[in-house]
């Protein structure tokens, strides 16, 4: 019977990521066809997830897998019928900010309800004042919509479209994509139901209760045989407009670990709070990439990991907080985490990276007849911290995982320019073992229109610090091509003809730059990811063996 239910495990999670996979196919918006910043899973009957796929961000399977409870208390189960759809972007009962959109699908089979799907994408606007660190609360960030019923017993809610289209500024998108979800969604209940029929099951809950007994066993486990010690650790970064502590302390406690971010911050002013489940989707996320990272991520495997804050630290903001971007921050959970793992398990995890995604968004307005306006969102990347035997990632987006944009892609959304995009030299840490390098990116727009261009940037005065000796990596820098230096987050007006110059930062070195192999540095130096300079002051080379290595 094992054999059959581990069959039906990877069947689950084939199913999963078929639905997943229609997502990235059908959506609308280059955020989610591009980037892949999305999430899909399969839930049992009582909420708990037994699959995801593996296309999407930690931020949003791990935050949508204690989204379903929120959905079966406000919606009632008894209620729920075939061919019902629910939505949602309410932060605190989603995945933190308004702009990702979180629909479930209920599967019946043979008219018994046997489990959920559900799914979540970022989209590019939900009104307000748009994508930003600009707002004061969230109802300045954009239209909120409660979990309620999309589709009633197959029955659209013409009203809610209506009231979705005249609150955004790009409806087609944003509706496309609602309809997007909805449809991968029913992909996985298809898959579910012909898999049901084949194995001639009645229901989920056989295979349910060996998945999460298995996985939770197993991580438990793992758990069990680390030194049973706390560490707290300590990490400072940009914040708004004024720095911001984040201090956890993780403690290994027989068979779990309880991650507690006593002595954070508190609330920010401004849009970059983060609600609770998204600080617990990402501390979950190192935890378990550090101790179990081959065990499937589940409900089973995520139980043993406890996750607190106190109510009003800026990783536990409370409604009406302003928490539109929540990544910038939640991104950066994890290098937190891992500095603390770093004094339990020595030698086990990366320096710290880029952390939060080099996002901006641009809404471009036309300054001449025949322009159009139009808001373009782009995903990009700096550079991974080093880790204890490897290189750093160059230009990746850890631990998001999303991808980062081509600049065709960026380009046919709206009148922009990308006139530069390349990984940025000496940008990665020095050591033993590189840091990951960042990009330098310049953007503008055509000719006959001008932008507001929405900074959602880190690392610009704390960058990436290096592990056991290793170099930080190079900061943030963000300018327009008149010279003139724009902060790391918020709004600014980029006049036509102007365009914005970025840095993105480079990951942590790892280790002493003296220990590191000469051939590794020579490659480095044919590849362009350092200069001569570098070769010499941080690597020690001779003028001779970099003359050689460039002859």
């Amino acid at each position: 019977m094992s054999v059959a239910n581990q069959i039906m495990w990877n069947r689950l999670i084939s199913i999963v990521e078929e639905q997943a996979q229609a997502l990235v196919r059908t959506a609308f918006s280059t955020s989610v066809r591009e980037a892949g910043d999305l999430s899909a899973g399969v839930y049992d009957v009582q909420g708990r997830m037994l699959a995801q796929a593996v296309t999407g961000t930690p931020g949003h399977v791990n935050a949508m897998a204690d989204a379903v409870a929120h959905f079966i208390r406000e919606i009632g189960i008894d209620t729920m019928v075939e061919g019902d759809v629910y939505v949602t972007n309410d932060p605190w009962m989603g995945t933190g900010h308004l702009h990702d959109i979180t629909v479930f699908t209920p599967a019946f089979h043979r008219g018994k309800h046997v489990g959920f799907f559900g799914c979540t994408a970022h989209v590019v606007d939900v009104g307000g004042r748009g994508f930003g660190a600009d707002g004061n609360n969230i109802y300045e960030e954009g239209l909120q919509i409660p979990i309620m019923r999309m589709v009633d017993d197959g029955k659209v809610d013409r009203t809610l479209m209506a009231m979705i289209r005249v609150n955004t500024r790009e409806p087609d998108q944003l509706i496309g994509d609602l309809f997007a979800l909805a449809a991968c969604n029913e992909i996985g209940r298809r898959r579910l139901t012909e898999m049901l029929g084949e194995y001639g099951l009645a229901d989920l809950e056989t295979i349910s209760a060996f998945i999460l007994d298995a996985s939770e066993k197993a991580t438990r486990a793992r758990i069990a045989a680390l030194p049973q010690t706390k560490a707290t650790a300590r990490m400072q970064i940009d914040g708004f407009s004024k720095p911001i502590d984040l201090v956890t302390t993780v403690s290994v406690e027989g068979e779990e670990i309880h991650c507690d971010w006593t002595g954070t911050s508190g609330v920010d002013p401004k849009g970059i709070n983060v609600p609770l489940v998204y600080t617990k989707a990402y501390a979950c996320y190192a935890l378990k990439c550090t101790v179990a990272p081959d065990i499937p991520n589940n409900a089973g495997s995520l139980a043993p990991f406890r996750i607190t804050a106190p109510e009003g630290a800026i990783v536990n903001a409370v409604r009406p907080a302003p928490v539109a971007l929540r990544h910038v921050i939640g991104h950066l959970i994890p290098d937190t985490v891992f500095g603390a793992l770093d004094q339990i398990l020595p030698a086990t995890v990366p320096a710290e990276g880029a952390g939060a995604l080099c996002n901006f968004q641009v809404s471009l307005r036309p300054t001449r007849a025949g322009g159009r306006r139009s808001e373009v969102l782009t995903f990009n990347s700096g550079g991974a911290g080093a880790r204890p035997t490897l290189d750093g990632l160059n230009a990746t987006a850890f631990p998001s995982g999303v991808m980062t944009m081509p600049v065709e892609a960026t380009e046919h959304a709206g009148p922009v320019i990308i006139w530069r995009k390349e990984l940025r030299p000496d940008s990665g840490g020095a050591g033993t073992f590189r840091g990951g390098l960042g990009q330098y990116m310049e953007v503008g727009a055509r000719a006959g229109h001008e932008f507001d261009f929405s900074a959602m940037f880190d690392r610009v005065d704390h960058p990436a610090r290096g592990r056991a000796g290793g170099a930080a990596g190079a900061a943030t820098e963000v300018v327009l091509s008149d010279g003139q230096r724009l902060p790391g987050k918020g709004k600014s007006m980029v006049a036509e003809g102007k365009t914005v110059r970025l840095a993105f930062p480079g990951g942590g070195g790892y280790g002493p730059a003296a220990d590191r192999d000469p051939a590794a540095v020579i490659r480095d130096l044919r590849l362009g990811y350092i200069s001569r300079a570098a070769a010499r002051d941080d690597y020690g080379l001779s003028d001779a063996q970099i003359a050689e290595a460039l002859s």
